[in-house]
């Protein structure tokens, strides 16, 4: 991988992308990494500069962008970890204050907050029916289908999980989108708020699953249609369990630590959609949306170097950055 792809947020956030990727858990709580490289000031100077046109924008319609403010000030390590809500929740410096926090939600049956959703498992079935037309199509397909993933991700998430992207980080997948014409057309068509990670198809093998971990982020919900689900497939979020239905929702807060398991003999197949957290405004969205799309183009190298307003804290060394974060964040989560 390219060096540039080192090149981005704060220290803080990086430590929590290695403590997702490794199992290790965040820094105790209180605890200030706020030591910042000039690259990583230079991405915090251009985050408070972004901001502040979202800011102007939807004050003037009478929406507050304190909560988005208070994230960069915990992000950056200047204000302690959140408290968890509850047992199994692990809140990471990557939080919005005040939102609600629960291991599952039912969001089918609330349509003032969900919208597309019950509009979603009505059409079910022209999702299944496409997805089980890609797996006829030729031997071996589903193998070929699912073989795209990251090797760091099967790494996170057990070698029995794999996904196929549809979109991620934003950007629809062109090419596979093709694959799935009349998915993409609904999902499109119902207008649900995406966030960051995006959408894929997932898979889990006979008698794999995933461990127990969290990415921390509570501004995010996480969906699983279910597609083909085997019996005795299950999900436990928080200390609570539950299990898939074919054509149906389930949908967790992924800020709780969550593990999956399929001890039957067939694959599970759920297809994995991420979006904003219903109690966020729109200003908050798209404040999020910014400094996401921001830190993913320092990433990229689209974003050069130039020296900070402020005096840098250290000299940034070698290899220092959020690489790991950007893995966990473009995982779709299972």
């Amino acid at each position: 991988r390219s060096s540039l792809v080192l090149l981005v947020a704060s220290s803080l956030l990086s430590y929590q992308a290695h403590a997702f990727q490794s199992g290790v858990r965040s820094p105790a709580r209180g605890t200030a990494l706020n030591v910042l490289s000039p690259r990583q000031l230079q991405f915090w100077e251009d985050v408070d500069d972004g901001l502040v046109d979202i800011e102007n924008f939807y004050e003037a319609k009478g929406q507050s962008m304190d909560r988005i403010r208070t994230f960069c000030e915990r992000a950056r390590g200047n204000l302690p970890l959140p408290e968890p809500a509850s047992k199994g929740h692990q809140p990471s410096e990557e939080h919005i204050d005040g939102l609600t926090a629960k291991p599952f939600w039912d969001v089918s049956t609330d349509a003032e907050s969900f919208p597309w959703a019950e509009k979603l498992e009505e059409k079910a079935d022209v999702i299944a029916d496409e997805f089980k037309q890609q797996l006829l199509q030729k031997e071996d397909t589903e193998s070929a289908l699912f073989s795209s993933d990251s090797a760091w991700q099967s790494k996170v998430m057990g070698g029995g999980w794999s996904a196929f992207r549809l979109q991620r980080l934003g950007v629809w997948n062109v090419e596979n989108c093709a694959k799935f014409p009349k998915t993409y057309d609904l999902l499109k068509e119902l207008n649900i708020p995406l966030a960051v990670r995006g959408v894929c198809f997932a898979r889990q093998t006979p008698g794999s699953g995933v461990g127990a971990h969290t990415d921390g982020r509570n501004f995010i919900l996480t969906s699983h249609l279910g597609l083909k689900i085997p019996e005795g497939c299950w999900m436990k979020v928080g200390e609570e369990e539950r299990g898939w239905s074919e054509g149906k929702l389930t949908t967790l807060d992924t800020s709780f630590e969550h593990s999956t398991g399929n001890p039957s003999s067939e694959d599970r197949h759920v297809l994995i959609i991420d979006y904003w957290h219903p109690e966020l405004s729109n200003a908050e969205c798209a404040g999020l949306e910014y400094i996401y799309d921001l830190r993913n183009k320092f990433e990229s190298g689209e974003v050069p170097f130039r020296q900070p307003r402020a005096k840098p804290e250290f000299e940034e060394e070698e290899g220092q950055g959020l690489a790991g974060l950007w893995k966990a964040l473009t995982g779709g989560g299972d």
